[in-house]
């Protein structure tokens, strides 16, 4: 019988196997590119799905591996987990602060007013000084430009949360498909992913677990310390707080700071006085005794590595980024660690196939020198 006539196999092809090869490549990294641009302003939605895999894959070993439950009801209660303990307080206290905030910025009456004050009461001229209201009002502008990626626009947030919701469920789901992709597709070698899946979830739990659990300690200290001392707004000065708690350094006293000079500027010293006291000696403690517990128990960041991942991913992600923003540079280093790793194992393969090489077969005679 007749083989059918191939009409591409009369047609000689302009392209050698390595520019065949290169073009797949620069193929692949383009349509890579262009959807990466198509979803860029949903990509929080499958960087939050990643870390919840990391943080919450724990339990599903526990659950579905060990103890033999039903994939899909852990599943669900999983994601369910994450919608009423982790989305829906996250949302309203992101709410809370920027429209608290919003208001003060763009209403500086009453910040003016306790500006006043303290000026009154240390002889200082703060509001030449800082140009209050100038700051003030470039503040509200930069935080209402945050408003669009968390709060302001409902829509946006249901679709970056079902997004979110449904790459987990899939994620656990097909556990078994993923983690082989990640072997199959990922270039490194399996004793090298097995180091950088460890390092990697030593990082979500530092970044994640641990930075949350020392914002949300020091958050509530902070807002029953300003409560107990009388200061108004103190549930959401606590708020704050745990924004606030995320940056190294710095932290919780630039809000139990300026809370203790508006009591001095009303008048209330021992109040002021009792802020201060409780600040420097249980709050800022607190937080060096639990990040010292939790960097035995889940990994140690560098302070330089949070503070520049704060920056990159408030700028990139709106606040979500104080938790998105430091991983990715964790991230970033680690993945720059396993390339060294790499190329040190290639580096000592081609000097010991080169030593073999120039070695004499067995039997013959060494070269004289």
């Amino acid at each position: 019988m007749q083989k059918p006539f191939n009409l591409f196999a009369a047609v000689e092809n302009i392209y050698t196997p390595r520019q065949r090869y290169v073009l797949l490549v620069a193929s692949l990294l383009g349509l890579a590119a262009l959807m990466l641009l198509g979803l860029a302003q949903y990509l929080t939605a499958f960087l939050a799905a990643g870390i919840l895999f990391v943080v919450f894959r724990p339990w599903w070993v526990a659950l579905v591996h060990k103890r033999r439950w039903n994939a899909r009801l852990v599943t669900v209660g999983i994601l369910l987990i994450t919608l009423v303990v982790l989305v829906v307080p996250f949302y309203a206290l992101s709410s809370l602060l920027l429209d608290r905030l919003v208001v003060f910025a763009k209403n500086p009456e009453q910040i003016m007013e306790v500006v006043h004050r303290v000026e009154k009461a240390t002889g200082l001229r703060l509001a030449e000084q800082l140009n209050v209201r100038q700051v003030l009002l470039q503040g509200a502008a930069k935080v209402s430009g945050w408003l669009p990626t968390l709060a302001s626009s409902a829509l946006n947030f249901l679709v970056i949360v079902g997004l979110m919701l449904f790459t987990m469920y899939y994620m656990f789901m097909q556990e078994t498909y993923f983690l082989l992709g990640l072997h199959r597709y990922l270039p490194f070698r399996n004793e090298t992913l097995e180091s950088l899946g460890e390092s990697l979830k030593n990082n979500v739990n530092a970044n994640v677990l641990g930075q949350v659990l020392v914002a949300m300690v020091q958050s509530i200290l902070t807002g029953l310390t300003l409560w107990i001392f009388g200061v108004p707004d103190a549930l959401f000065w606590g708020v704050v707080a745990f924004f606030m708690a995320f940056l190294p350094v710095l932290g919780t006293p630039l809000v139990w700071g300026p809370a203790a000079l508006y009591q001095f500027s009303v008048g209330n010293n021992g109040q002021a006085i009792g802020i201060l006291l409780v600040g420097f000696i249980v709050i800022i403690n607190v937080d060096n005794v639990l990040r010292i517990m939790l960097a035995k128990r889940m990994g140690d960041i560098h302070p330089l590595v949070t503070l520049v991942g704060l920056v990159l991913g408030v700028e990139i992600f709106g606040l979500i980024g104080l938790v998105v923003g430091p991983l990715l540079v964790s991230y970033f280093l680690v993945l720059m660690e396993v390339f060294r790793r790499e190329n040190r194992t290639h580096q000592l393969t081609h000097e010991a196939t080169e030593l073999v090489a120039a070695s004499p077969p067995a039997g013959e005679p060494a070269p004289e020198g």
